[in-house]
């Protein structure tokens, strides 16, 4: 696997990419809910200041990572690609490059939580409601002091 820039005529599928992994690992979330996420999600392609995709050895997106201003903003993999240790290189090039030092989960994502938090990131607070004020609580970790 290897970690590139995500070209904007990939964003299409990168969104297919998001819409698998949440259908995956996000059962809370309703088909309501996808469609009012889908398109926010399309239109951060173009907004986010840094994207990454993770890709096989023939060149196919697996996954990709996005993340402003020390946060990441994004992280998703392919359903048949977890697993592989595709997230935890997404994660280590998102804080070497991206200077990422900060994200947001959902607290029902159990498995994402563990993640970030076998990661080194600790809880540092908590939101009753997600960006957009969907009753889906997040937790605001940072990294733990080196």
């Amino acid at each position: 696997m290897e970690i590139t820039d995500l070209r904007p005529d990939e964003y299409a599928e990168a969104a297919r990419i998001w819409e698998a992994s949440v259908r995956a690992t996000h059962d809370f979330v309703t088909e309501a809910d996808l469609d009012v996420f889908r398109p926010l999600v399309r239109a951060a392609f173009g907004q986010i200041e840094h994207l990454a995709g993770l890709r096989d050895g023939a060149g196919r997106l697996l996954g990709f990572a996005g993340a402003a201003d020390g946060k990441l903003e994004m992280l998703f993999l392919a359903p048949a690609s977890r697993g592989r240790g595709g997230g935890t290189l997404l994660l280590e090039h998102a804080r070497g490059a991206f200077g990422v030092t900060a994200v947001d989960v959902n607290e029902q994502n159990h498995q994402a939580v563990g993640f970030y938090l076998h990661h080194g990131f600790q809880v540092v607070g908590r939101s009753a409601v997600d960006g957009t004020g969907k009753p889906y609580p997040l937790l605001h970790l940072r990294i733990a002091a080196q």
